[in-house]
C-alpha cells in the first residue's frame, strides 16, 4: 500500500475544492507564533473549522523581505514572544491532523537547518508543502531533491513579470501548486486587484500541470471571488487576516469569522 505524500495531499485539496461548489480553494495565511505559539494554533483551528481548504504557516523571520508591513510587524512580534522553528513546525503538527498545511519559510532558516533534515523535519510533522519566497529557481535544485525525496511538495513563485521562458523553466519543476503573485512589491491589502488579472493566471496555467493560487493584496471576500473568476484555482489570503488577528479580543474568533466569509463568497 503506497504513503501519501504531502504532494498527494495538496493535489486532494485543490481536486476536492474543484469538484465540489467551490470556485477556488481557499487558503488562509498564518503567521506562526502570534500572538504567542498556542494562540496561533487556536486561529489555525478557527481557519479549518470556518472552511479553509489548506492553510500557509509562516515561520517568523527578521528580514522578510516579501512581506509587507503588517505581516513583518506580526513576525517581529512572534520572535519577541518567543517563537522558533521548531516551535512553528509544532504547530504546523497539529494543525496537519485535520487540514494540509503548507510552510511558508526565508531561506537562511532552511540553509541554517540544512535541506534534507528540514524537508524530513516537514514529512515526519505532516506537512505537506514548502514555500521559501528568497530562493530563486536556480539555487532550488538541492531544495528541491530534499523536498521529492521527503514527499514535501516545493512550491514555486511566478509574478506578473516572469518572463515566459523563466515561467516555462518553473512550471517543468513546479509542485504542488504555483503561488502566482498578483502584483509586483511585498504582501499587504489592496483596494483592487489588477485589471489584467485573467492575463496573469492564464499565462501562468499555460506553462504549468499544477493548480494556480493567486496570492498578495486580497484583502476583501470579493476580491477572492474576482480572483475565483479569473481562473485561480485557489486564492491565499494574507495580511488582512493577520491584521484581523493582532486588532481582535479574541484573534482566533475574530480571524475564523472572516475566513468563512472568504469560504462563502466562493461557493
Amino acid at each position: 500500500m503506497s504513503v501519501a505524500t504531502g504532494r498527494d495531499t495538496i493535489a486532494a485539496a485543490f481536486a476536492a475544492s474543484a469538484g465540489g461548489a467551490r470556485r477556488a480553494a481557499l487558503m488562509p495565511y498564518l503567521m506562526g507564533g502570534f500572538p504567542d505559539l498556542a494562540a496561533s494554533r487556536a486561529i489555525g483551528e478557527a481557519y479549518a473549522e470556518a472552511g479553509a481548504d489548506l492553510i500557509e504557516l509562516g515561520v517568523p523571520f527578521s528580514d522578510p523581505l516579501a512581506d509587507g508591513p503588517v505581516i513583518h510587524a506580526a513576525g517581529t512580534a512572534a520572535l519577541a514572544a518567543g517563537a522558533t522553528v521548531h516551535g512553528v513546525l509544532e504547530v504546523g503538527r497539529a494543525l496537519a491532523e485535520t487540514i494540509p498545511v503548507v510552510l511558508m519559510c526565508y531561506a537562511n532558516l532552511v540553509l541554517a537547518r540544512g535541506t534534507e533534515r528540514f524537508a524530513d523535519d516537514l514529512a515526519a510533522r505532516g506537512i505537506s508543502g514548502l514555500i521559501v519566497p528568497d530562493m530563486p529557481l536556480e539555487e532550488a535544485r538541492g531544495a528541491l531533491a530534499a523536498c521529492d525525496a521527503a514527499g514535501i511538495a516545493l512550491v514555486a513563485l511566478v509574478a506578473p513579470t516572469t518572463p515566459d521562458e523563466r515561467l516555462a523553466a518553473i512550471g517543468r519543476s513546479a509542485r504542488g501548486f504555483v503561488y502566482t503573485v498578483s502584483v509586483t512589491g511585498t504582501t499587504g491589502e489592496r483596494d483592487g486587484l489588477a485589471a489584467e488579472l485573467s492575463r496573469i493566471i492564464a499565462r501562468t496555467k499555460a506553462h504549468c500541470d499544477v493548480p494556480v493560487a493567486l496570492g498578495f493584496g486580497i484583502a476583501a471576500p470579493a476580491a477572492a471571488l474576482q480572483a475565483a473568476d479569473a481562473g485561480a484555482d485557489g486564492v491565499i489570503i494574507g495580511s488582512r487576516l493577520v491584521r484581523t488577528a493582532a486588532e481582535a479580543a479574541d484573534p482566533a474568533a475574530a480571524a475564523g469569522e472572516l475566513v468563512a466569509e472568504f469560504a462563502a463568497a466562493l461557493r
